[in-house]
């Protein structure tokens, strides 16, 4: 999922992090995050992201698929998005997190409830 500025923003948060992922969803990459939807999300285990650059919000075209190297994602490391277009072409962008080990573990096992109970 794609958004903007002070994402997940509002008074259902946790129905909001709840759902991307019951849908499917994986990462939330935004320019920014409204501070408690970002844990919210971390808990659920989505992995929020954020552009390092926000103009490359810019480049995303609506009917492109993308991809997210996050097969050895560490704290404090950035992610690398490619960006591949429907006319062939591709582009990487670099984008932030902010989770710790124990988040990432979250991510990994696809919530810290899953984390915790042994899945």
């Amino acid at each position: 999922m794609i958004g903007e500025e002070n994402y997940g923003e509002g008074s259902s948060r946790e129905h909001a992090a709840m759902e991307p992922r019951f849908l499917g969803g994986k990462a939330i990459i935004v320019k920014s995050f409204a501070r408690i939807h970002e844990t919210n999300l971390k808990k659920t285990g989505m992995l929020p992201l954020t552009f390092s650059n926000t103009e490359d919000y810019d480049k995303i075209r609506e009917d492109d698929r993308i991809d997210l190297d996050v097969n050895e994602i560490k704290p404090g490391e950035s992610v690398k998005m490619t960006l591949n277009h429907s006319d062939g072409t591709t582009e990487t962008i670099m984008l932030m997190h902010t989770m710790n080990e124990q988040q990432i573990k979250w991510f990994l096992h696809g919530s810290a409830l899953n984390m915790m109970s042994g899945n």
